[in-house]
């Protein structure tokens, strides 16, 4: 990373074993992966301080292609997060700021009649884009929100009987607060189902907290994101997106996930449990993880790991569990730490 991008201060039988990526020559494609990543990694830990695991969610996300959710208390670096990403990638941005009054034609575009030939035309709206930042989703109506159900899944809007698609890439990163009640409006689980990751973003601690007031003792202004020299292009993210593709993961780990999804439908605390898309976003999570770890498998610990992030909004508690204090996460362990792992 150029200086200038730093501010100043899951045993089947007769299973062949595991064969590194066919394609991988002797400069290997994972190395040119894992060079561009670790470029990527420096550019957002440039600014934003104290947040390694958000870092690597969000990378996992954009280059396995899913949307993201951040949730975190005010001032923890959210928006600042999603918008160092955007330029670091050299695509369109756009940023939607979710109110109470917003409505669905100001997020996917509306009709505008032509005086001249006395015929309407669609004016894009602002979802148009390759990143959309939308804060504060929560703050919206749900009829706003649910302008979001089809392009989210689908990457097209469909508009007077016309479909209008998206351009490669297109990822939705969205943030939340989960403190404030007032003006702001649960998402629906449909909704939910459709981010790849839930990321939940906590404090600094004190080393990290001294680190982020150093770095502005003598500068209050917010950083200039751009000075931001892009590290990945469209077709770089294309690129990224085929090794992942061709990243090999064994039977027996497939047959890992689908156990742990299995196990959060019929478990006592949980109401709702995971859907096939759920299981679909851990394998697609746990190999993209692989390679940005700089390997061509799938292990169960990606897997492990992922399982959490890709969980812990799609799954509903029970009333009783929710009395006794019981949290997602705290299912999603117990879950794991149940089924025997494959090796």
């Amino acid at each position: 990373m150029s200086e200038e991008n730093v501010p100043e201060e899951f045993e089947l039988p007769n299973e062949e074993p595991l064969k590194p990526l066919d394609f991988v020559p002797e400069n290997s494609e994972i190395t040119w992966l894992t060079e561009k990543v670790d470029e990527l990694k420096g550019i957002l830990s440039a600014y934003v301080i104290g947040q390694e695991e958000v870092i690597e969610l969000m990378l996992t996300g954009v280059l396995s292609n899913g949307h993201l959710l951040l949730e975190g208390v005010p001032g923890v670096a959210k928006t600042l997060a999603s918008k160092v990403m955007s330029k670091a990638m050299n695509v369109d941005f756009s940023r939607i700021q979710f109110t109470p009054d917003l409505m669905p034609s100001d997020v996917i575009g509306t009709s505008v009649f032509n005086m001249k030939d006395s015929s309407f035309s669609f004016k894009k709206g602002p979802v148009f884009s390759n990143i959309v930042l939308i804060d504060e989703i929560n703050r919206a109506p749900a009829k706003t929100q649910a302008a979001l159900f089809e392009v989210m899944e689908e990457r097209q809007i469909t508009y007077d009987g016309q479909r209008y698609a998206m351009e490669f890439p297109f990822l939705v990163v969205a943030t939340q607060n989960p403190v404030e009640q007032e003006g702001t409006y649960n998402l629906p689980e449909a909704q939910l189902d459709r981010f790849l990751f839930r990321i939940k973003m906590h404090y600094p601690d004190q080393r990290e907290e001294e680190q982020i007031l150093f770095r502005y003792r003598d500068n209050l202004s917010n950083p200039d994101l751009d000075t931001i020299r892009p590290a990945l292009d469209a077709s770089d993210i294309k690129r990224i997106q085929e090794i992942i593709e061709q990243v090999r993961i064994e039977e027996k780990l497939l047959s890992y996930i689908a156990s742990i999804t299995m196990k959060t439908r019929g478990h006592g605390r949980i109401y709702l449990g995971g859907s096939p898309r759920a299981s679909l976003s851990m394998l697609k999570a746990s190999k993209a993880l692989s390679v940005l770890r700089g390997r061509d498998f799938v292990t169960p610990e990606d897997i492990q790991y992922v399982a959490k992030h890709v969980l812990n909004h799609r799954l509903i508690l029970t009333p009783e569990a929710e009395m006794e204090g019981v949290t997602a996460e705290d299912v999603i362990r117990e879950i794991i730490s149940t089924i025997e792992v494959p090796r």
